[in-house]
């Protein structure tokens, strides 16, 4: 199911934006529009760069938790020499159960200047990384992009990853054309009042959908893999199965079929575990049975998503 095109693996699109100067005018124009802040769908419009803090938290500088190679990702994304992670401190949502809390919740992490980000994706491709992977990036879109720019002249030439929850603006995702060559976002919820509960999102459902669809008009369905079978375009979407069915499962699925392709490579998650605030809830103090997770899995093949990967479940 998978396509080969080894013409992304030796010029990663964001190249051909470089050379013509539009990466750098997004850029500039990215980082000035932290004035009145409207990168994610809460459009909370505080001005960051006077040091005004919005749901995120975050300020003018981007703010790193962690960066290096993660071996742990689907397959086409760590492959044989690893995803080369940053971490992105900060959030845009604020789940209950978050098992990244110190990073997402408590905002741990270093502020960095954008030629410190450009030499972190550096450092990864010295590595030997397959790609860089930005995780948790919406919030810092503008730096990212100024990074970039000052990456590419000294060399940076991996294919990049938005790793995301899928709570975007299109407005945002647009400023990521021809830059981002694999998006690996979530589809974490089918029902607001779910989402507003559990993650504290405002109007999920429809800000996702829309993300989606314009991650899908961007890159397409089909993973594009080069000749060591590591992606280099295309999307992969993550879900995580909740205990109870909270995440709605099958109207995921049965929206990705209906909306996206049949061909979208989808990734089941089954290592939930209680964490954060979920410790002791009622709804989301244990572990999801493998009987869930089986329904889940279950939910996206009747729905004719048969393409990606499952995880062995792990419950109690």
């Amino acid at each position: 199911m998978y396509s080969s095109e080894s013409v992304w693996a030796d010029w990663p699109s964001y190249l051909r934006l470089y050379a013509s100067g539009e990466l750098a005018r997004r850029a500039e124009a990215a980082m000035a529009s932290l004035a009145a802040c409207a990168l994610c769908p809460r459009r909370c419009r505080v001005d960051r760069l006077a040091g005004e803090h919005g749901v995120c938290r975050s300020g003018a500088l981007a703010r790193v938790a962690s960066w290096n190679r993660h071996d742990w990702e689907e397959p086409p994304i760590s492959g044989t020499r690893g995803s080369g992670t940053i971490f992105f401190s900060g959030c845009t949502g604020a789940c209950i159960f978050c098992q990244n809390f110190p990073i997402s919740h408590l905002n741990h992490g270093i502020d960095v200047s954008v030629e410190r980000l450009a030499s972190m994706m550096l450092e990864l491709q010295a590595k030997g990384c397959h790609n860089v992977n930005l995780v948790s990036a919406t919030h810092f879109v503008p730096q990212v992009l100024a990074a970039l720019t000052a990456a590419v002249p000294q060399g940076f030439r991996l294919p990049l990853v938005y790793n995301s929850s899928g709570y975007e603006t299109v407005e945002t995702l647009r400023l990521l054309d021809g830059v981002v060559d694999i998006y690996l976002p979530d589809a974490k919820y089918a029902d607001d009042a779910v989402a507003r509960r559990l993650s504290g999102f405002v109007r999920y459902v429809e800000a996702n959908r829309a993300a989606l669809e314009e991650m899908y008009r961007q890159v397409g369905a089909d993973l594009l893999l080069d000749g060591e079978g590591i992606a280099v375009r295309g999307m992969i979407i993550r879900h995580l199965v909740l205990p109870g069915g909270l995440a709605g499962s099958g109207a995921v699925a049965q929206w990705l079929a209906g909306n996206l392709s049949p061909r979208v490579h989808i990734s089941i998650m089954s290592q939930y575990f209680p964490a954060y605030h979920a410790v002791g809830h009622p709804e989301l103090g244990r572990k999801i049975t493998e009987e869930e997770y089986e329904a889940a899995v279950g939910a996206f093949v009747a729905a004719g998503l048969e393409t990606g990967w499952q995880q062995e479940p792990d419950g109690t």
